[in-house]
């Protein structure tokens, strides 16, 4: 079984090679897909390094497309038959893709979401933790999921689960879409508790508080399509 991770980068040159190196160490059969979204810090000098050794793959964005743009670029062009997502900061440690990966092989489900909040509240500030667990709230209130954690980093599916699916957001509310359209589709979603070192806005974090906000609008939108 063969893993495609994907990994959005922008203005990520402290951490960047050190996040390749986590991934690369992950003992499963994998391919390495990094979209960087015109990056202007660095980032992209160390791409062009890492991209000579030949085991990943880089697509040059020409202008920024958001993180969701990033993820579906890297969408395309993947050919593993299983994909996950995976930042490019150190929040989270690619060594749990094995755990995560576990409940595919086993053929419990074809979707598995790291969860954050499975082993207790993570460390996050205020603004964040219940920004989460609201979203995470109106999202099981409409769709009579029972998830914990839908704006997780870690989305790990079958490719085959999103073949044929039009995706139309491009910023961080593609974790939002890409979940909904996996419950609508049928598909089961099993979590997994992973661990989280979160970094603030002076370590380069670049999520917002409006994003939680554009995040329950997609909600309410597809609620209403429904």
């Amino acid at each position: 079984m063969k893993l495609s991770v994907i990994i959005p980068v922008y203005n990520e040159v402290a951490t960047l090679a050190r996040v390749l190196e986590l991934v690369r160490a992950v003992p499963v059969d994998k391919e390495i897909i990094v979209v960087d979204g015109n990056s202007t810090d660095g980032t992209l000098d160390v791409l062009r390094s890492e991209e000579a050794r030949g085991d990943v793959k880089v697509i040059f964005q020409r202008s920024r497309n958001g993180r969701g743009g990033a993820l579906r670029e890297g969408l395309e062009v993947a050919t593993g038959d299983v994909v996950v997502f995976q930042d490019a900061d150190l929040e989270l440690d690619p060594g749990c893709f094995p755990q995560l990966l576990a409940p595919i092989e086993q053929e419990q489900c074809d979707v598995v979401f790291g969860s954050r909040f499975l082993a207790g509240r993570p460390t996050m500030t205020f603004l964040q933790y219940w920004g989460n667990r609201v979203v995470n709230i109106v999202l099981n209130l409409f769709w009579g999921t029972k998830l914990t954690d839908v704006e997780t980093c870690y989305q790990m599916f079958r490719r085959r689960a999103i073949e044929g699916i039009q995706f139309e957001r491009t910023d961080m509310s593609f974790t939002i879409e890409l979940t909904l359209k996996l419950v609508k589709a049928g598909w089961k979603i099993v979590e997994v508790p992973i661990s989280y070192t979160p970094r603030g806005r002076e370590d380069g974090k670049k999520l917002y508080w409006l994003d939680g906000f554009v995040s329950l609008w997609v909600l309410v939108k597809y609620r209403l399509k429904r």
